[in-house]
């Protein structure tokens, strides 16, 4: 069995062999680091920006939010529910296999075995080698989404991982966790989670067009906010993320450093666990939830400006953005709900929330915390980082807990079918539901949409749920998250990144 260790040696001693040029290599920090090397294992921002490093996808998201050729170099709609994908010839893996239709086809039929990803892929029912470069994919109607979730199929090496072993194990122990065989631009050279991880240039990398000029690439995880800008302006690392609110003028001040900013869509909401705790299955408590907590006092004040008060999953400009729909906060109101519910004198209720996921956290949950208590719902708060969340959230494990979500496919439906369907194990549907909300209707709807190709009908339809999940208050929704990142000069982070908050790496240049 070839180890990754063993193909990153290779690549090493491959990359000094071949002359590339000035080595360049680049420090970063994120604040926090993947749960795992398996693009199928966690359906997170972490995982996806790893996955854009070690592996490739078909086609990806430009700035525009058009398609780019990746792995595939052309697409043809055959009839309305059928698509035919090429690829590029010669393609190899970091282990050295070369890249067919074989590995594609593995790759999707393993996507649509992940907890966290079928839901995706739940329409598509086939997907077939028709020879080494090409793929027909079959959904079950017609599609509008075809290509969006094209965006997440990342071929993995099927010869490498059926050896090591390919098992997709939820926050544990798998060959695939651990070891990675992808087409992308780096190979992970060592990795201590939570610590570093290495990544060097790819020797034998498809995209010789590529302008991107780093060999090594060391990610450091920070967690704390104050820590990771410090590292910044004194010169440890080349390039942060996120930057938090309180600091934009810092970086965007200092010499030698710059600042990138960008209206985000990611939502931050809060979810009300029915099941759980009595009192949330109750429309009127829910709604006086959202009545009790201050929106815009939370982006004025903690967020220092930096988001978009929400009243609604999908932003401004989504398919299914409701303009009807305006943000709540009437604190009488919220009372007299409470009272109308027969809850007057409050109840209890557990909170959990992360405290380096999402741009002030835990100050987030701090501050609703606070706000929820002049109704008298009496919030126990626990916070913890993003490692150990995840499992609770799995878990259920707090009456309310905080999701952030940017759209998979950038389309209002991708909220739907994982933040406010119902739970379905079997579809993945509602696989972030952790306030088990449901509703027929919103699920009637957010289905039809996935099939509907008239624009204005699926307009209709979107903006349909988002009124229903108002109306009846199925989750908290707070803010929109605006996106920052922070570089030294020089370190051309402008060229690279994008709304998806996926910085396309292979692609950066550092300038001597």
């Amino acid at each position: 069995m070839k180890t990754l260790r063993t193909l990153a040696t290779a690549a090493a001693f491959f990359v000094g062999a071949a002359g590339l040029g000035a080595a360049q290599t680049l420090n970063f920090a994120y604040d926090a680091d993947p749960v795992s090397l398996d693009p199928h294992e966690q359906l997170s921002g972490g995982t996806l920006q790893m996955a854009h490093m070690v592996f490739d996808p078909l086609i990806r998201w430009n700035k525009d939010l058009g398609f780019d050729p990746r792995l595939a170099e052309s697409w043809e709609r055959v009839d309305d529910t059928t698509m035919r994908f090429t690829l590029r010839d010669g393609v190899t893996f970091h282990s050295g296999n070369p890249m067919t239709a074989e590995d594609v086809v593995w790759t999707i039929e393993r996507l649509k075995e992940s907890p966290d990803f079928k839901g995706i892929f739940a329409g598509w029912v086939s997907a077939t080698a028709l020879d080494d470069t090409t793929v027909e994919i079959k959904t079950d109607g017609p599609s509008p989404l075809v290509l969006h979730t094209a965006t997440y199929v990342f071929p993995m090496d099927k010869a490498f991982y059926e050896e090591g072993g390919a098992e997709i194990v939820k926050h544990g122990d798998s060959f695939a966790s651990q070891n990675a065989s992808g087409t992308g631009p780096f190979i992970v050279e060592s990795r201590e989670q939570g610590v570093k991880t290495v990544f060097q240039r790819n020797p034998n990398y498809w995209d010789t067009a590529s302008p991107g000029n780093v060999q090594t690439a060391i990610l450091t995880p920070i967690k704390e906010a104050p820590t990771r800008v410090a590292a910044l302006l004194a010169g440890d690392v080349d390039f942060i993320a996120p930057v938090p609110p309180t600091d934009l003028d810092r970086i965007r001040d200092n010499d030698g450093t710059k600042l990138v900013t960008m209206t985000g869509t990611r939502i931050i909401t809060l979810q009300l666990n029915q099941k759980r705790n009595e009192a949330f299955a109750d429309p009127r408590v829910r709604q006086a939830i959202a009545y009790a907590i201050n929106n815009e006092g939370i982006v004025d004040k903690i967020m220092k400006g930096f988001g978009t008060v929400a009243a609604q999953q999908s932003p401004a400009g989504y398919v299914g953005y409701n303009p009807d729909l305006t943000p709540r906060f009437d604190v009488a109101k919220a009372q007299a709900l409470m009272e109308e519910a027969g809850y007057a004198d409050g109840f209890s209720a557990t909170m959990m929330c992360p405290n380096n996921r999402y741009v002030n956290d835990y100050k987030i949950c701090e501050a609703a915390a606070a706000m929820l208590a002049k109704i008298k719902i009496d919030i126990d708060l626990t916070t913890m980082p993003k490692a150990q969340y995840w499992p609770k959230f799995d878990e259920r494990a707090a009456d309310i807990m905080m999701i952030g979500w940017h759209s998979d496919t950038e389309d209002s439906a991708n909220f739907n079918e994982f933040l406010t369907m119902t739970p379905d194990a079997d579809t993945g549907r509602g696989q972030y539901n952790s306030g088990n909300y449901s509703n027929p209707k919103v699920d009637e709807l957010t289905l039809a949409s996935l099939t509907e190709t008239d624009p204005a009908k699926r307009a209709a339809m979107l903006q349909e749920v988002e009124k229903i999940l108002y109306d009846e208050a199925a989750f908290i929704p707070l803010h929109w998250q605006d996106l920052a990142w922070g570089a030294r000069e020089g370190v051309m982070i402008e060229d690279v990144l994008n709304v998806m908050n996926f910085p396309y790496l292979g692609d950066l240049v550092i300038e001597e």
